[in-house]
Order: structure tokens, then sequence, then C-alpha cells
């Protein structure tokens, strides 16, 4: 049994589509990137598997219980960061955490103190007069300091300085130690590249790829270029079947490479080489390309969750 168990959930918001047949698994103690740009559906499903809305048709499970039939029970195992955090302005920050700790039967003072310092977060300033980012700190606090079994983070780095990032993936590497589950969700690949197992990508409500990270990582490309000390031996590098996108100016060739450099590098040996550079595609790249739908990556483990 997974953390977490959607089976063609869909919803629809009249016309307009919100969420169409999302089925995945994700595993318990794993983390999983969710990602996608904005309306994409990721709040969406967020919301329906905390039963902050109803589903048009699918099912969704939390460790195998339902949302709505078993809400107290899967909201007792769950720390929740919405994409949009609020709470009482008028309470100092130490007193907005000491209240929703309360409401769930009571946290260690020194948990929160030990989290906040971590995060930068002044207790003692009133909530009104944070930042967004602080905000997003008591937001954090208030979804790690229960020690929850299962994590589900919507956009959770939101206004967060790069220091502060960095801290929260910290959390989230210990948090997984711990044997706990992180869902995560975000439109920025590089954000969840760190510490995601796994990543799922959806597009106008649906998965369009997931993966392993390490896979998604093997299936990016090399982009070369090659500058010769005679004419560029243009025929030749074409005619290598791992070469495409091939470019010609004047001494220097450009092209990207699928698969393994090697026929590339013994074919350069037999020239005069006076400059060479290489970049290997980053995942944010990856994730663009199959976004777009220049590339479509496998979805077959989505069911079995990997």
């Amino acid at each position: 049994m997974g953390a977490i168990e959607l089976n063609e959930l869909t919803k629809t918001y009249g016309t307009r589509r919100g969420l169409a047949g999302l089925t995945l698994t994700v595993d318990t103690g794993e983390v999983f990137g969710f990602l996608g740009p904005n309306g994409a559906g990721k709040t969406t499903t967020i919301r329906l598997l905390l039963d902050l809305i109803r589903p048009t048709s699918g099912t969704a499970r939390v460790f195998g219980l339902a949302p709505r039939a078993d809400a107290i029970e899967v909201h007792r195992r769950v720390g929740y960061l919405p994409g949009d955090f609020v709470v009482d302005g008028r309470q100092r920050a130490g007193e907005c955490l000491a209240f929703l700790a309360a409401l769930r039967g009571g946290v260690p003072a020194a948990r929160i103190a030990a989290l906040a310092s971590r995060l930068g977060l002044d207790l003692r300033a009133p909530v009104k007069s944070l930042s967004k980012g602080n905000r997003q700190k008591v937001g954090l606090v208030q979804a790690f300091m229960h020690d929850p079994e299962l994590l589900i983070l919507d956009e959770p780095t939101t206004g967060l300085d790069p220091l502060v990032q960095q801290t929260f993936l910290d959390l989230v590497v210990e948090a997984k130690q711990a044997g706990r589950t992180v869902f995560m969700s975000s439109h920025v690949m590089n954000e969840v590249e760190a510490v995601a197992d796994r990543v799922a990508i959806i597009r106008e409500g649906r998965l369009v790829a997931l993966d392993t990270v390490t896979d998604l990582r093997a299936r990016s490309f090399l982009r070369m270029s090659i500058t010769f000390a005679g004419a560029s031996p243009a025929a030749e590098f074409a005619a290598l079947p791992c070469v495409t996108d091939l470019a010609v100016d004047g001494a220097t060739l450009s092209f990207r490479i699928d698969g393994s450099p090697d026929p590339v590098v013994k074919a350069a040996a037999r020239h005069t080489v006076i400059g060479l550079r290489a970049n290997t595609q980053n995942l944010e790249d990856l994730f663009h390309t199959i976004y777009t739908g220049g590339q479509s990556a496998p979805t077959s483990t989505a069911v079995a969750g990997g």
C-alpha cells in the first residue's frame, strides 16, 4: 500500500478542466516531486487529497484511507503547507504556532523553537509584520513540527531566500531518513532535483511523465561544439548515429549527442581540434522539453508506483 494512491482522479469546474483521470502511486518513505506550471492541476490534486474539494470522479487514498470518510485520521497523519498559507495576523508567530500545535494535541515548545531557529524565523514578531518569505517560514514550521508520516507541500519555497531554501531541503532529507513520505509540488524542476526519488510532470490536468530523477538525468542529452584547425568534417560527423541537429559555421561543428559520446570523441581524434565545448542538458531544460511536448517520457510506472 502506497502513502498516496490516485486512480482516475478527475475534477472539473463546470466547463473548466481541473484534473483529468490522474492515476499514480506515491510509495511510503519516498520524496515525490509533483511538477507543472501554475494551472496544471497540482493544487487541485492536493486539495482533493485533503478533502478540501470533492472529486468529480475517480478515487484518492492516503495510507489506504478515504480523504472524506476518514478525514480526521488523514489530517492527523499529514503535515500540510498550502500554496497560499494564511493565518491570523494579530498573533505573534510563536503564539500562532502554539495555537496550531494545541489543535494537534500539543507539540513540544522546544521542537517549534528549533525549527524556527533553523529557518531564521523570529517567533516574537507579529504575523502581520512578516514578509511573504517569513510567513512561509511559519507555514513550514507548522507543517513539520509534529513529525507527520506524510508531508504534503504546495510550492513550499515560495518567497524563501536561497539559504533558507537549502535549510528546507535539509529538512526534507531528514524526514525521508526518518522513514516519512514527502509529496512536494513545484513548477521549478531544480527545486526538487536534489531530494526527490521520483518526479511526476502534469500538463493540463494530465500525467505526461513519471520517472526517477536518476532516469530523467540519464535521458538528458549532451550538446557539443568542436572547432577544427582545417575544414570541418561535417559529412563524417553527420554519419554518426548518435549525432543530431548538426550545424556548420565555418570550421566549427555544433550538434546534439544522444547516447554515448565515444564515437564523437574517436571521430574528433582523427583531426586537429583547436576548440571544444560541451554542455549537458540540465533537468530544468528537460522538464521544459517534456512539458512542451518535445519529448515524451514513459508513464508506465504510474500505476505500480515505481
